[in-house]
């Protein structure tokens, strides 16, 4: 697909990571064939991905069933730092946010880059699942996983898409419920 042009030549992409055990998995088989159901009734996919991550992002807003470990602020910290470093590797993070038991990031791969959007996530992934592990050593079974393998990744297709990604990745907290201190959450990215 030719770029955009009113976005930067290169990929723009929205991701949710989210913690290991945050979904249940009968939830996200029943989220998964709910979608595959949707294409299957001749839905289009553009529209399909939205009704899945809004499912997603659903589950994940309610009460808790599994880890918060980002409400230890150390933890939040790390992460947040983790996705800035990728701004030195040749990301450029137009923002993100960062709750109790996941985050969205958004990110622009410039074209021609020799990097890829997969090894940037395994990265972030590996470096804060090993910061993280230690702070919740205690809790956390040294064969436990961390993070959620995969995640949800969605490309920006245009300029105004853009814009509305990133006024919902800023109200995020806002709109799941969370505490005034998370509306107000350090860890909105650069251009929150």
């Amino acid at each position: 697909m030719p770029p955009s042009p009113s976005l930067p030549a290169g990929e723009t992409s929205f991701f949710t990571l989210r913690l290991h055990g945050s979904i249940a998995a009968v939830t996200l088989r029943e989220l998964k064939a709910e979608a595959q159901q949707r294409l299957a009734d001749g839905g289009e996919p553009h529209r399909v991905m939205k009704q899945y991550f809004a499912g997603l992002e659903a589950v994940l807003d309610r009460p808790r069933i599994g880890p918060a470990y980002f409400d230890n602020e150390k933890m939040a910290e790390a992460l947040a730092g983790e996705i800035m470093m990728l701004e030195e590797t040749g990301f450029g993070v137009h923002g993100f946010a960062i709750l109790p038991n996941h985050a969205h990031v958004v990110l622009h791969l410039p074209a021609a880059s020799s990097l890829s959007f997969s090894k940037a996530l395994d990265l972030l992934h590996l470096r804060t699942g090993t910061v993280c592990r230690r702070l919740v050593r205690p809790k956390l079974p040294p064969e436990a996983q961390f993070w959620q393998v995969g995640g949800f990744e969605y490309t920006v297709q245009d300029e105004g898409e853009l814009t509305r990604l990133l006024a919902y990745v800023r109200g995020n907290a806002r709109q799941a419920g969370l505490p005034a201190r998370f509306q107000e959450w350090p860890y909105l990215g650069p251009e929150m």
